[in-house]
C-alpha cells in the first residue's frame, strides 16, 4: 500500500513551510493509520496562501479493493454545518433575519418550548445565534446522557437521512423539552439542522436549491450535493465503522450508497457529499473573507465575525459544555458562528462523524483538509496530530496571533 501524490517541495519552501516536515507528516498519517489498517484510506490537502503544498492519498476506496482516487467522494457529515452557517449569514446580510431574532420568528412551532424533564419554562427565547453556536438547548441522541436525548434516539431525530419532511422534523423537536434554557450551556446538537429549516423558510427555497444557486454554483463546487447522482456513483467511497471488537466493517457501500435515496429533509447539520477539490474551494472562500474568483458570498466583516468566539462572556467550551461528544476537544476553544475557534492561534475548524476534518488559520493563511470514512470520529488522534504537525512545519510566520 503506497502513499500517492507528493509534497511540492519548491512551493512549500516558497510559502515558508518546511518541506521535509510536511513529507514526514504525510508519511506518518499514511503509515500510522492507513498502512496499519486503522483507517481504510485517507486524502490530505494542505495549502498556504491558497497554493497547494501537500496533495496525497492512500488506501482503498471500497471493500472490493479499488484504490482511492484523487476525485473520490465522501460523506462529509458535520462539515455540512459551516455551509449551512454561511447560507444563514447570507440571509443576515440581505436583511431577512438578525442574530438576535427569536427562532420562533421563523419557526413558530418553537414558541414556548419546555425545558428539562420536568417541563420548566425558558429563561429567555431561543435566538438565532443559539442555533449557530450550539447554545440552543437542543441535543443529539448520540450524547447518551439524559431522558431527553434518549427520546431523540427513539424518534431518530439525528439520523443522517430523515424520513420526515422539514415541517415534521420541526414539529417533532418542538414536542420535546430542551436540555437547558437557551444560552445557559453549550451542547452539540441538531441546532444546525434547525438552522437549515430556517434558511428554507426565510428564502422560500429548499436547502439543496439554495446551496446550489447561492453557494455551490458561484464557487464552482460541481461535486457537492445532498443526493448522490447516478453519474457520480463510481467515485463514492465505502464508509466503515469500528465495532466493539475493534474491527472495521462496512457502514455504507459506495456502489449502493444510502446517499442515493431521494430525501424529504435535507440535513443542514450533516447531509452533504463532497470531494477534496470542492471543499478546498469553500475553505478558500472563507480564507479570502467571503469571495472566490470574483464570486462574493459574504463581506469580510461577516466572515471575521463568524470565526470570532461568540460563547457567553467570552468563555471556552470546557467551562460551558455539557456534551459527551462533539467534533472537537474543549480546553482553550471558543465557538463562533458555525466553527470551533482556537482562542490562542485563531484557527477555526470542524469535522464530521466519518472522521473528515478541515481547519483554516487566518493568521498563517493555512488550510488543511483531511478526508476518510471511518465511524466514529473520536477514535484516533489524527486531527490533533495534523494541526500540530502543520504548525510545526511553519518556518516563516505571517503574523503574531497575540
Amino acid at each position: 500500500m503506497q502513499l500517492i501524490g507528493q509534497v511540492d517541495a519548491a512551493a512549500a519552501w516558497a510559502a515558508g513551510m518546511d518541506a521535509g516536515k510536511l513529507q514526514a507528516l504525510a508519511e506518518h498519517v499514511h503509515g500510522a493509520y492507513v498502512a496499519s489498517g486503522k483507517l481504510p484510506h485517507m486524502q490530505l490537502l494542505v495549502s498556504r496562501d491558497e497554493r497547494p503544498l501537500v496533495s496525497v492519498h492512500s488506501g482503498v476506496a471500497r471493500e472490493t479493493g479499488e484504490p482511492l482516487r484523487e476525485d473520490a467522494l465522501y460523506r462529509i457529515a458535520s462539515m455540512t454545518k459551516p455551509v449551512t452557517s454561511v447560507a444563514f449569514m447570507m440571509l443576515v446580510e440581505q436583511g431577512l433575519v438578525a442574530l438576535d431574532d427569536p427562532v420562533a420568528k421563523a419557526l413558530p412551532e418553537f414558541a414556548g418550548l419546555a425545558v428539562g424533564a420536568d417541563g420548566g419554562r425558558m429563561a429567555r427565547p431561543m435566538l438565532m445565534i443559539d442555533l449557530l453556536r450550539h447554545t440552543s438547548g437542543l441535543t443529539y441522541g448520540l450524547q447518551r446522557q439524559t431522558e431527553i436525548d434518549a427520546r431523540y434516539r427513539e424518534l431518530g431525530l439525528d439520523e443522517f437521512q430523515q424520513k420526515r419532511s422539514s415541517d415534521e422534523f420541526i414539529a417533532a423537536l418542538a414536542a420535546l423539552p430542551l436540555e437547558f434554557s437557551p444560552g445557559e450551556r453549550w451542547n452539540y446538537s441538531v441546532s444546525t439542522d434547525v438552522l437549515g429549516v430556517v434558511v428554507e423558510r426565510l428564502s422560500g427555497l429548499d436547502l439543496e436549491r439554495f446551496f446550489r444557486e447561492r453557494i455551490f454554483d458561484p464557487l464552482g463546487m460541481a461535486d457537492t450535493f445532498f443526493e448522490l447522482p447516478e453519474d457520480r456513483v463510481g467515485r463514492m467511497t465505502d464508509a466503515w465503522q469500528l465495532g466493539q471488537d475493534r474491527t472495521l466493517s462496512l457502514y455504507d457501500r459506495g456502489s449502493r450508497s444510502g446517499w442515493r435515496r431521494p430525501l424529504r429533509l435535507r440535513s443542514g447539520g450533516g447531509g452533504l457529499v463532497s470531494c477534496m477539490a470542492d471543499y478546498h474551494r469553500f475553505a478558500r472562500m472563507l480564507l479570502r473573507g467571503g469571495e472566490l474568483d470574483g464570486a462574493r458570498l459574504l463581506t469580510p466583516e461577516t466572515v471575521a465575525a463568524m470565526h470570532a468566539n461568540h460563547l457567553p462572556d467570552g468563555r471556552d467550551l470546557s467551562s460551558l459544555s455539557s456534551s459527551m461528544f462533539s467534533e472537537a476537544d474543549y480546553a482553550g476553544l471558543g465557538f463562533g458562528l458555525g466553527f470551533a475557534v482556537d482562542l490562542r492561534t485563531r484557527e477555526y475548524y470542524w469535522g464530521g462523524v466519518f472522521s473528515t476534518f478541515f481547519f483554516i488559520d487566518p493568521v498563517e493563511r493555512l488550510i488543511g483538509i483531511f478526508m476518510t470514512q471511518h465511524f466514529p470520529s473520536n477514535v484516533h488522534p489524527v486531527r490533533a496530530e495534523l494541526r500540530r504537525g502543520l504548525r510545526d512545519a511553519i518556518i516563516d510566520r505571517r503574523g503574531n496571533p497575540d
